[in-house]
């Protein structure tokens, strides 16, 4: 290996690791807001169902409160949340269940990372296209009917949305199930049959979730690609006598990725969110729904997870997309 090679390899991963050391003190200021902010807001967790037990006096709920830790105050409760997460352990749920929070956790993200995963999928494969297709042919019927169905993607509501779709197609049509992830006679079906009634059930909250990113991603594409494709350098490249196709992917599509690169990087995190209207709206057992019921019931330790979690995607989300940045325009120097 050349020593300019040698020399520009050390030169990334100085730069990973320049940003993975600064992402620590990032991760610590993000848990610490977060877990200032969830104790603040009113009330406090139900443990065990205290409060609607007549039985439970109020010795017992300060013996409850003690053994959990929240009659101290909130930095030595926070301190000693810390010292559980720096050995990876999210503690206990407050809810009667008394499980622990990643067990919790583990158990619904499956379901969540495969919807969102096939609509992110969904979202890049076709909104690009559609981007690319629109900027090539501006102004044409089918441009001008993608750029109705983007306004209408940012205008819709997803739970507006969904509403209608299950409506239409699960009340009127009677095609697909509207709401879980499972028929009544699931245990019962074959295991081709099983897949296909799963996936019967994912059609609608995949459709919702892939909706408003798609007029998105689209958007920005177009609107990436009209911009480059009026510098100077791709009318020199036209000047030379290049064909179209050879100039729109070899040297303008490239450059109108990076604002889509952006997108990419913050839709990482998304992959474990979830979504609260949709999950809720079709009762999936997903993320979203875990952190809007948490929320409800005061859970901090189980909120807490999902929070962090969220966090360092969101930060290794940022850093994935200044690696792909260099990758599609080596203008870009890392350093």
């Amino acid at each position: 290996m050349c020593p300019k090679n040698r020399g520009g390899i050390r030169q990334v991963f100085r730069y990973l690791l320049k940003r993975l050391i600064f992402m620590i003190p990032m991760l610590f200021g993000i848990t610490l807001i977060s877990f200032a902010v969830i104790h603040l807001a009113p009330g406090e967790p139900d443990i065990v169902g205290a409060d609607m037990n007549p039985k439970v006096t109020k010795q017992m709920r300060e013996q409850i409160r003690s053994l959990y830790g929240l009659d101290k105050p909130l930095h030595v409760q926070y301190y000693m949340w810390l010292k559980r997460f720096v050995k990876l352990d999210f503690g206990t749920s407050f809810t009667p269940d008394r499980r622990s929070v990643i067990d919790k956790i583990m158990e619904r993200l499956p379901i969540t990372v495969l919807v969102n995963l096939t609509s992110m999928v969904l979202i890049f494969f076709i909104g690009i296209p559609i981007g690319v297709y629109c900027a090539r042919y501006k102004d044409s019927i089918l441009d001008k009917a993608f750029t109705t169905f983007v306004f209408a993607g940012y205008a819709m509501p997803y739970f507006w949305l969904a509403l209608l779709l299950m409506m239409f197609f699960g009340v009127y049509l009677e095609l697909l199930p509207i709401s879980g992830l499972k028929s009544f006679n699931y245990e019962e079906l074959s295991m081709p049959s099983k897949m296909l009634d799963m996936l019967k059930h994912l059609i609608l909250p995949i459709c919702v979730s892939a909706f408003g990113g798609l007029a998105g991603i689209s958007r920005y594409m177009k609107n990436g690609l009209l911009e480059v494709l009026r510098q100077e350098y791709i009318t020199t490249a036209y000047a030379k006598g290049l064909p179209e196709g050879m100039v729109l992917k070899k040297h303008a599509l490239r450059n109108a990725l990076l604002p889509v690169i952006t997108i990419l990087g913050f839709s990482v995190p998304g992959l474990i969110g979830g979504s609260v209207i949709f999950e809720t709206i079709f009762a999936i057992p997903g993320m979203g729904q875990l952190f809007y019921m948490s929320v409800m019931a005061r859970d901090y330790p189980t909120i807490m997870g999902i929070l962090v979690m969220g966090a360092f995607l969101t930060l290794l989300g940022n850093l994935l997309a200044d690696i792909f940045y260099a990758i599609a325009d080596p203008r870009i120097r890392i350093g």
